[in-house]
């Protein structure tokens, strides 16, 4: 194995996997949790397998290093903002008699975003109620849409190397069903 390898992720709520690059010169071993940096900010993930690189591939983010002690002290406060957030939009929800069906509220490992997961279509008074959850709970709001996800997918070939386009240029590298086309 090569220093600065490149590994399979799985990360977020959804079990998105995507390739990452090692920043440094560390072996990081099957099921081991790592922070990664990402397109949407830092977040936790756990290595599933090491891969060799392919020319021309880019690279979903990088992996920063192995989850520590610390790391999961704040996870377990950032768990409880979530928890906090989730039932916090399941009681707006039923007040507000909007009939979504939370699935699952995910906060990035740097704090920064929260992404609630939705069946359903997200309409203006839904995306309105999540903004205010956001401010209340100091994060930017994030979106998913994932029954229409789970429907059309990104388009032709979704989750293949052949993929229209509709998501990543060039293609879907790893399945839009589980990031839902953001």
């Amino acid at each position: 194995m090569t220093a600065f390898s490149q590994y399979l992720v799985r990360l977020g709520a959804m079990g998105n996997v995507g390739r990452f690059t090692a920043v440094e010169p560390v072996v990081f071993q099957r099921h081991l949790r790592v922070v990664c940096r990402t397109d949407r900010g830092l977040e936790l993930g756990e290595v599933l397998a090491n891969v060799e690189p392919v020319s021309g591939q880019q690279c979903d983010g990088e992996i920063l290093r192995h989850v520590t002690v610390e790391d999961d002290l704040l996870l377990a406060r950032l768990d409880k903002n979530r928890n906090a957030a989730f039932e916090a939009c399941c009681e707006l929800l039923e007040l507000c008699q909007i009939s979504n069906v939370l699935l699952d509220v995910e906060q990035l490992f740097d704090g920064s975003s929260l992404y609630f997961y939705f069946l359903g279509e997200v309409s203006p008074e839904l995306e309105r109620l999540t903004a205010d959850l956001a401010v209340r709970y100091d994060s930017k709001v994030q979106f998913s849409r994932f029954a229409e996800a789970v429907i059309a997918g990104c388009g032709p070939d979704c989750g293949t190397q052949t993929a229209s386009g509709n998501c990543d240029e060039g293609g879907c590298s790893t399945c839009a069903l589980v990031s839902a086309c953001h």
